[in-house]
C-alpha cells in the first residue's frame, strides 16, 4: 500500500535549510494535486549526537494536568513538540523521567516508544522492545500508532477492518529515526490563499502518514497526537523560534537542547 501511495506524494528533492549547527528543516507541498494538493509538511531533522532530549510534564500540586505548549519551552531548547497520545488530557502509555517510571506500558501491539538511556542515545522501540528496555531508559513516552517498523507500514495498516480507521483525515504530527540515526520530526499544515485555515484537523490517512515518512529515510516511525493537539518549534541561529501552534494546550512536552 505505501507504494501506491508514495507515488501520489511530490517527488520533489528535499532542500533542507540549516537552523543551527545539527538542526536543518524543510517545507514541502505534499502532492501536486488530490486531497494533499493544498497540505504541506514541515520536517526538522536532527543530529541526536549534538543533543539532549528530555521531557516536559506539566503539572500542578504534582497532578498532571494539560497546560503544556510550545511556548512555555526553556530559551535553551533548540526544538520543541508535544509528545505522545493522550486520553482525557493525560499521557498516554509508557512514561519515564529521569529514571523514573511514572505510568507502565500500554497495551496493543502499534504501540511505539521514543526512548533515551544514560548516554543521551535515542531509539524507538516496538511492543515487543519494551521489557529489554525497560528500567534502562533515562526517559520515555509511548505512542501509537506506528507506522513503520523496520522499515515496513505494520501488519494492522496494510488493510481496513485491522483496528485503525484508515480513510480518516487529520493534521498529524509524527516522529522517525532514519537510517542514517538523526531524528525526523514531521508536522502537517494546510495551505490555501490568505493562510487561511492553517491549523483545521485536515491532512493525510495514516497509511499516506506513513509512506510519506518513508519517503524521508524513516526506519520506524510513529504517530503522535495530530489533530488540534499538533505543535512543533525550531530556533534558528539567530535565537528566534520559528513556530507551527496550535489551539490545544497537552500534558506533555519533548524538549531538545545542546550538550
Amino acid at each position: 500500500m505505501t507504494g501506491r501511495i508514495a507515488a501520489t506524494l511530490m517527488s520533489v528533492a528535499a532542500i533542507w535549510s540549516s537552523a543551527t549547527s545539527g538542526v536543518s528543516h524543510r517545507e514541502i507541498r505534499m502532492a501536486s494535486k488530490g486531497p494533499l494538493a493544498h497540505v504541506r509538511a514541515i520536517v526538522v531533522r536532527l543530529d541526536p549526537s549534538s543533543f539532549r532530549f528530555r521531557l516536559e510534564i506539566a503539572r500542578t500540586n504534582q497532578r498532571l494536568r494539560p497546560a503544556w505548549t510550545i511556548d512555555s519551552i526553556p530559551q535553551d531548547a533548540v526544538v520543541a513538540v508535544n509528545a505522545g497520545q493522550f486520553l482525557g488530557g493525560f499521557p498516554w502509555g509508557w512514561l519515564v523521567q529521569d529514571g523514573i517510571e511514572t505510568q507502565p506500558p500500554g497495551s496493543g501491539s502499534l504501540g511505539m516508544a521514543f526512548v533515551v538511556d544514560s548516554g543521551d542515545n535515542v531509539a524507538l522501540a516496538t511492543q515487543s522492545d519494551m521489557p529489554r528496555v525497560r528500567g534502562h531508559v533515562l526517559h520515555a513516552f509511548q505512542s501509537y500508532p506506528a507506522l513503520l517498523v523496520d522499515g515496513e507500514l505494520p501488519w494492522e495498516l496494510r488493510e481496513q477492518g485491522r483496528g485503525i480507521n484508515l480513510a480518516h483525515r487529520d493534521s498529524r504530527l509524527a516522529i522517525c529515526i532514519d537510517t542514517t540515526g538523526s531524528v525526523l520530526i514531521a508536522i502537517t499544515r494546510v495551505r490555501v490563499p490568505g493562510n487561511v485555515g492553517a491549523t483545521l484537523p485536515y491532512g493525510p490517512t495514516v497509511p499516506e502518514m506513513a509512506a510519506y515518512m518513508k519517503s524521508l529515510g524513516c526506519n520506524r516511525a510513529m504517530l503522535l497526537d495530530g489533530g488540534l493537539s499538533s505543535q512543533l518549534a525550531v530556533r534558528d541561529s539567530r535565537g528566534s523560534l520559528v513556530k507551527w501552534t496550535n489551539w490545544r494546550m497537552v500534558p506533555l512536552g519533548l524538549v531538545v537542547t545542546g550538550r
